[in-house]
């Protein structure tokens, strides 16, 4: 019985392996099929209907045959290289592209020429002759220009059509970067001393003539190969039957740019004066970069249209002028409109009273003192006069915006450097003056070390300096009624920014427009908070993810008690998803007290985490955060918010943290607002010392409310930009092994929070540019699916950035108390410690009037100032 079972199921498993087998055949079979139709109709294809190209399109009665662009690639690359090539800049040719491969090389979404008897061995000798035959057969007189490209090279098609229509097309021209070999090679490429060849990475460029001078031998050429590399033997080919070299022109290096970094080319930072200034760049080995590349670039398009529309507004603006056209008239004459489309379409092309204002540094005439804008002094540091810190070093966005403005200088002065014989080059920021009038734009005056290079006649090279005086400016303030609730299409409300769409009815009344600007303006700081309330805004309903408050805790027992009735009223009572863990050094006279207080609280409210550590030793803020973070009070999916005890907060406050905390993306670090000493001491007298328990302590007190907004104005405090120490972040996003927590070596207040901030940044650039990195050198494909349908290993998930998002909380207050700053603190946090004191005296304003009305530190600063001198 078993021996007939065994027989049975191996009839039956032949003949499933017989059906699976014929099922692959078939398939195969179609796919053949479906190969050979794709062949056929490619073959079917005229030379012209590949490059879609009209038969009576000629170069002269079309402006969209200047260039014909051949690009080398092999059957491999038809999906990746060559498809993100034809994806980017070759959609945008100023004439037609055309892909060549090997004869069996099929791609129904690319223009494609399978050259006949070609394969994709390397180096491609044959590929790239029969390639400038295929061009002179068909196209010779279709084109003015005929360009040589792989498929690893990006060329910005708009300075290439600058640069062609620029130059005699019917003269013969063989333009690229000239090369005779590396030292490696040299007489070994049979080159005589007076010739070169036209190195073909970063393309080559040959006119009409020279084609149609050199194709006819072609076939000579092959039989004739001397070295193993195709642009050098190309190159022979070209002097030897068009008799004209490569261009001999140093400024070709910049112009068809190579880069020598290999596959890691272009995988850093793209704002360099090399990506700018060039036509094409190579090698971008990688899809991924190429389309990079094309994004960068369309944004420095979109800039430079957005120039030239200002200049236009400019032009606009000024002849309406002279014609003498009043400003409200939108009529060059009856009936005949500047624009064709009005205010109302969303194809208006702006306002040219708005747009087309006139830079000028005097825009802005003070009336009086307090409208004079301060200049900062932009030296190794900058330096400003009403700023809190008024020497610090000079950040990141001023230091890239000053790059832009000096890189873009410099591309205007040398804009014709090529016809005088000279070039200009920048070497220093010797020093500056900025002021910025947000109203207005930005000011700046630079003093620049330069060096002149002529190159033609007698050659020099001479160090210079000059003054240059800028001016970015801001168009005026443009305003849109929107009336009778019709909102154009590409407009940004606050319903889609909240995701209500569809949801909420906003009612837009005359207090959004133009009136609230101005009494925003007129009002100043006073009104922030009555303007972008968070809770004038509708929220949406989405379920609330838990708060937990983390608060370090030395002592301090009855500012705690503030604190805690805070925490009651706010979280316990109205949001009631928000958990307080408190990390406490225990000191035997308080902690008992603070102990029983939490104890009680988490009786009365069993529904939340009211939970505390005890710890031991001298009083470190790190220790204190981190030991809180890793407790298993908190839970992976927890918001964690630092926070001191000296804070005050409100209902915003827990909004804004849900709002800004982004799991895997973002922490939310608030810039917060913290109080003058309302009872400085006077200017001159050494410092008292304080009770603890202030007037603000009083808060405390059952009768409190803390769901009000605090009085936020310039008189009674400041925002504290440089404060770090309140941040919201998820668990599981700190706990991450790049960001590792907080520093438990710093002993004491201060710095720990500086160096969690510090380290997130160079996580992130850590981050960033390793990913770049393993793109390049293709460890990663950020193409391919990440769905891994099969059971085989996968490598762990790259980690997202996490931003750092700042802004100005008015709900969240730091309650004045004496600071007093240790000696033995290590020199950083003691420094840091006397700024945070120094800062706590009062607003630049009444330091002003109380220096002003002493009489005694007059004469001193009298006698001081003349001791100096």
């Amino acid at each position: 019985m078993s021996q007939r079972k065994k027989i049975l199921y191996g009839l039956f498993g032949i003949i499933i392996g017989l059906c699976v087998g014929a099922l692959f055949r078939n398939y195969r079979t179609l796919e053949i099929v479906s190969m050979c139709n794709s062949i056929n109709s490619m073959k079917q294809k005229s030379a012209l209907e590949i490059i879609g190209l009209h038969p009576s399109e000629m170069p002269d009665n079309s402006q969209h045959n200047l260039v014909f662009v051949g690009v080398m690639t092999a059957k491999e690359f038809l999906g990746s290289r060559a498809k993100a090539v034809y994806d980017t800049w070759g959609r945008n040719i100023p004439g037609r592209i055309a892909f060549f491969s090997s004869e069996e090389s099929v791609a129904d979404n690319l223009p494609l020429v399978a050259l006949k008897g070609v394969d994709d061995r390397y180096p491609p000798q044959k590929k790239s002759f029969m390639m400038l035959h295929y061009m002179y057969e068909h196209y010779i007189d279709r084109f003015e220009w005929f360009a040589r490209a792989d498929d690893d090279v990006f060329i910005r098609t708009d300075k290439l059509e600058l640069f062609l229509r620029s130059i005699d097309s019917s003269k013969p021209q063989f333009i690229g970067q000239a090369g005779r070999g590396n030292s490696e090679e040299f007489g070994l490429l049979s080159l005589e001393f007076d010739e070169n060849f036209c190195m073909g990475g970063p393309g080559v460029i040959m006119s009409r003539e020279t084609l149609r001078r050199v194709a006819p031998h072609i076939p000579t050429c092959l039989k004739n190969l001397y070295s193993t590399h195709e642009d050098v033997e190309v190159g022979r080919c070209v002097q030897k039957f068009a008799g004209i070299p490569c261009t001999w022109n140093y400024e070709m290096q910049s112009i068809l740019h190579h880069n020598s970094s290999g596959s890691r080319a272009f995988s850093g930072n793209l704002k360099n004066k090399e990506v700018h200034s060039a036509i094409t760049l190579h090698p971008v080995k990688k899809p991924a970069f190429m389309y990079r590349l094309h994004a960068y670039t369309l944004g420095l398009k979109a800039q430079e249209l957005r120039q030239h529309s200002l200049l236009l507004h400019r032009d606009i603006a000024q002849m309406t002028s002279l014609l003498q056209i009043p400003k409200i008239n939108k009529n060059l004459a009856p009936g005949v409109p500047i624009f064709p489309l009005d205010a109302s379409s969303p194809d208006y092309l702006g306002d040219h009273n708005v747009l087309g204002s006139t830079p000028d540094l005097n825009r802005q005439r003070p009336s009086h003192l307090d409208e004079v804008i301060e200049w900062d002094f932009i030296a190794k540091s900058l330096y400003s006069g009403r700023h809190p810190n008024p020497k610090r070093r000079i950040e990141s966005s001023l230091k890239e915006g000053l790059n832009d403005v000096v890189r873009e200088i410099m591309e205007h002065i040398n804009n014709f450097s090529r016809q005088r014989g000279r070039v200009i080059e920048f070497r220093e920021l010797l020093y500056g003056y900025m002021r910025v009038n947000s109203l207005y734009g930005q000011d700046l005056i630079l003093d620049l070390l330069l060096v002149y290079k002529k190159y033609r006649g007698k050659k020099m090279t001479v160090p210079v300096r000059r003054h240059l005086y800028i001016q970015r400016s801001f168009t005026d303030i443009r305003v849109r009624e929107i009336s009778d609730g019709v909102i154009p299409a590409h407009a940004v409300t606050l319903d889609r920014r909240l995701g209500l769409e569809g949801n909420v009815t906003v009612s837009w009344n005359s207090t959004t427009g133009l009136n609230r600007m101005r009494s925003f303006l007129n009002n100043g700081l006073q009104k922030l908070t009555d303007t972008f309330a968070i809770n004038n805004l509708p929220q949406p309903e989405a379920r609330k993810d838990r708060i937990v408050f983390v608060i370090p805790l030395a002592g301090r027992s009855e500012t705690f008690m503030r604190f805690l009735r805070n925490f009651e009223l706010v979280a316990l009572q109205h949001d009631r998803r928000t958990d307080l863990l408190v990390s406490m050094y225990v000191d035997p006279s308080e902690s008992p007290l603070i102990a029983g207080l939490l104890d009680k609280l988490g009786q009365r409210y069993p529904n939340n985490r009211i939970n505390y550590l005890q710890l031991y030793g001298n009083f470190s803020r790190g220790v204190a955060l981190d030991r809180a973070i890793k407790s298993p009070f908190c839970k992976q999916n927890d918001i964690l918010f630092f926070i001191d005890v000296d804070m005050i907060f409100n209902q915003q406050t827990l909004d804004r943290i849900r709002a800004n905390v982004i799991r895997n993306r973002q922490v939310y670090m608030p810039i917060v607002f913290s109080e003058y000493d309302p009872h400085p001491n006077p200017l001159g007298q050494s410092s008292q010392t304080k009770p603890i328990t202030t007037e603000h302590l009083n808060r405390s007190h059952s009768s409190q409310d803390f769901t009000t907004s605090y009085s936020v104005t310039n008189y009674n405090g400041y925002f504290r930009q440089f404060g770090y120490g309140l941040a919201g972040i998820y668990k599981s996003d700190i706990l991450r092994p790049d960001i590792g927590g907080f520093n438990t070596d710093i002993n004491g207040w201060g710095l720990e929070d500086v160096k969690f901030l510090e380290n997130i940044i160079a996580a992130n650039l850590k981050r960033t540019s390793q990913r770049l990195l393993d793109v390049a050198d293709g460890k990663i494909d950020p193409f391919q699916d990440h769905q891994n349908p099969t059971n085989q290993p996968q490598d762990p998930p790259i980690q997202q950035e996490l931003v750092v998002f700042r802004a100005p909380d008015p709900s969240l207050v730091h309650i004045f108390h004496p600071i007093h700053c240790d000696r033995n603190l290590e020199d950083s946090q003691y420094k840091m410690c006397l700024g945070t004191k120094a800062n706590t005296l009062g607003s630049f304003r009444s330091l002003e009037s109380r220096f002003m009305q002493n009489r005694e530190l007059l004469l001193y600063g009298k006698r001081r100032g003349k001791g100096i001198r």
